[in-house]
């Protein structure tokens, strides 16, 4: 692979993430997704831009070859995402987007802006070498995955249902191909407590925030890593005057778990928790999900054929079911093969020191458009969805 394509392919990545894109500011994921969108009509496809309506960034559906038809075309489905968890302002403090030997740092480059980007150019270099296959092949980016899909998940379904595979370039972690995920369950507590004046009257009130602190200690002391159940609280909201007792609080709760049963479990906890504090009450709403995707025979014959090729490009690809979730949660879950994990290999997601690695992009890229041509010319058996 020449120097020339992996400047090629680092200069892209980093012209998408010098635009910020944090799921809860639409209005940036907005101009970022335009961008991309113009980078693919550049390249031939049919781009639309589907309204999910208010609190979400439209998504791009970019289309190639959409009115080939046949039972006997297999029809490919890109699924990623443009959101990220890194608030505005990031690139121009603890995380500037800048290389480092052979690393690229800046926030959502690894999860998943690189992975995407590397799409992209798969699918450019067959346009431009004319070897496109003449199947259909949809990419769809979404814009709220890093919240748990809630807007985009019925279009996910219904785009996967349509084809009859779905590669992921979600980001590789330690040459780790995705073949399945944990389930992911969300949760919305809030408390409902007793104001008083905070110096005259203390011990009138009732604090929602004291004794959601309470149920936090609770809450995450039920991780349990040998049975692979966790629970983590990532937002608090509570308070409106630092001198009343605080009426109310929120919190958010991400639980995750590996067996159906497992999910079972953590719903069960969930709903028979109690207020730890008298005047104080609780209430549990249950949030978006992330189904169990288990690898069926679909996916490993996808992850048989990507190995493969990574081998002939001297790439070690393993595979692994993750504790991460993603979109490829859905559409494993409906039974669609699916293939995750395949975008660029780095370290840090959702962390500061978020990077990629810079020389294995161009393989990385390769593997992905030598996936794609492996499935439309067959050398991949998947059973066609017919009706879909």
């Amino acid at each position: 692979m020449s120097d020339d394509i992996t400047r090629r392919l680092v200069e892209g990545i980093r012209r998408w993430a010098l635009l910020e894109s944090p799921s809860n500011r639409p209005e940036h994921v907005e101009r970022l997704v335009g961008l991309v969108a113009d980078d693919y009509a550049a390249i031939g496809a049919e781009c639309s831009r589907p309204d999910l309506g208010p609190g979400c960034a439209r998504p791009l559906i970019a289309r190639f070859n959409a009115r080939v038809s046949g039972n006997d075309r297999p029809r490919i489905l890109i699924v990623g995402h443009l959101d990220t968890v890194h608030p505005v302002g990031s690139i121009d403090g603890p995380m500037p987007v800048h290389i480092d030997g052979n690393r690229l740092y800046g926030p959502g480059v690894m999860d998943m802006k690189g992975g995407n980007y590397l799409a992209l150019d798969a699918l450019r270099r067959m346009r431009q070498a004319g070897t496109m296959p003449a199947v259909p092949i949809t990419v769809l980016l979404n814009t709220d995955e890093e919240i748990g899909s809630p807007y985009s998940r019925e279009l996910i379904e219904a785009e996967a249902r349509a084809h009859d595979c779905v590669l992921v370039p979600e980001p590789s972690r330690e040459g780790h191909a995705v073949i399945g995920r944990f389930a992911f369950a969300r949760f919305r507590l809030t408390t409902h407590g007793a104001p008083a004046h905070a110096g005259a009257d203390n011990a009138s009130g009732h604090s929602a925030i004291r004794a959601m602190a309470r149920l936090v200690e609770q809450i995450e002391g039920l991780t349990d890593m040998k049975r692979l159940v966790s629970f983590n609280v990532g937002i608090i909201h509570g308070g409106e005057f630092v001198n009343v007792v605080p009426l109310s609080c929120s919190a958010e709760v991400l639980a995750v778990a590996d067996t159906e049963e497992n999910l079972a479990y953590v719903r069960r906890i969930m709903s028979e928790l109690q207020s730890p504090s008298p005047g104080v009450r609780l209430d549990v709403q249950p949030g978006p999900v992330r189904p169990l995707f288990l690898p069926g025979e679909g996916t490993m014959r996808l992850f048989s054929a990507a190995q493969d090729i990574a081998s002939d490009l001297g790439l070690t690809l393993t595979g692994r079911v993750s504790g991460g979730g993603s979109d490829g949660n859905f559409t494993g879950a409906l039974g669609i093969p699916t293939l995750d994990g395949i975008g660029v290999a780095g370290k840090g997601p959702h962390t500061l020191g978020e990077h990629l690695e810079t020389d294995t992009l161009a393989a990385r890229s390769e593997l992905i458009e030598r996936l794609i041509s492996a499935i439309a010319n067959g050398r991949v058996p998947l059973t066609r969805r017919h009706g879909s």
